[in-house]
């Protein structure tokens, strides 16, 4: 487990019992973290945990489509482009830099593009896989194919790829394990709170078992699932 050191007493104490770490992102602990976080000025990001893959192994496939490989010139005319906002940055990034983009080509237009961002300061070797795929092409195997040629690539120059997305992204985690991806870990972050919150989240900052968005969250399901009349084996 890796986290800011001012998290880790928190953390330790909560994964002493053995195997509870395994349910540190169910809600209700991650109501808890939160409540946590707040003692710091911090919050959970709102994109929520993530699924972390790396390739476990090679797999071969034809030449699908003509690839067409971004000099690092070329990516500014993508920038805040709507359509790619999985492989690229919406802009440039000294804190994450995208360093490599591959375009399927359909003749002159675009079928999808896979990127890779150095995302980790101190792992620079690193490099995190985004994919997009217009919407005209998806169902082709697209997605696939860019992101096994992309992942070659990485490797052939001596990098480590990881294919992230979010728990409930299927079609997107089918890729990374058709392209030889396995999990390998789960994250979340935060984010700092900003300075200019009204006297109602300041006061939710000071108590310690104040409701945070996660517990609303929770609330929503549990009523949803009154509502329903569905029943849930304990």
């Amino acid at each position: 487990m890796t986290a800011d050191e001012r998290l880790l007493p928190f953390l330790r104490e909560f994964v002493k019992n053995g195997g509870q770490g395994h349910w540190l992102f169910e809600i209700e602990k991650l109501a808890a973290l939160e409540r946590e976080l707040s003692r710091f000025g911090y919050r959970l990001h709102g994109f929520g945990p993530h699924h972390m893959f790396l390739p476990r192994f090679s797999v071969e496939q034809p030449r699908k489509y003509p690839v067409k490989r971004l000099e690092l010139s070329e990516f500014k005319q993508f920038y805040k482009d709507k359509r790619f906002p999985n492989a690229l940055c919406e802009e440039y990034s000294e804190e994450r830099p995208d360093v490599i983009a591959l375009l399927a080509m359909d003749g002159d237009d675009i079928m999808g593009m896979a990127g890779a961002s150095r995302d980790f300061t101190g792992l620079p070797s690193w490099l995190q896989i985004g994919i997009d795929v217009l919407p005209e092409y998806c169902g082709r195997g697209v997605g696939a194919f860019l992101v096994n040629e992309l992942t070659k690539v990485i490797q052939e120059n001596g990098d480590i790829p990881f294919y992230g997305t979010s728990p409930a992204n299927i079609h997107s985690q089918n890729i990374a394990i058709s392209c030889g991806y396995r999990p390998a870990w789960v994250e979340i972050s935060a984010e700092k709170k900003e300075k200019n919150m009204d006297d109602k989240e300041k006061k939710t900052d000071e108590t310690s078992d104040a409701k945070t968005w996660v517990d609303d969250m929770k609330q929503e399901l549990e009523d949803y699932i009154e509502e329903q009349g569905i029943y849930i084996r304990q």
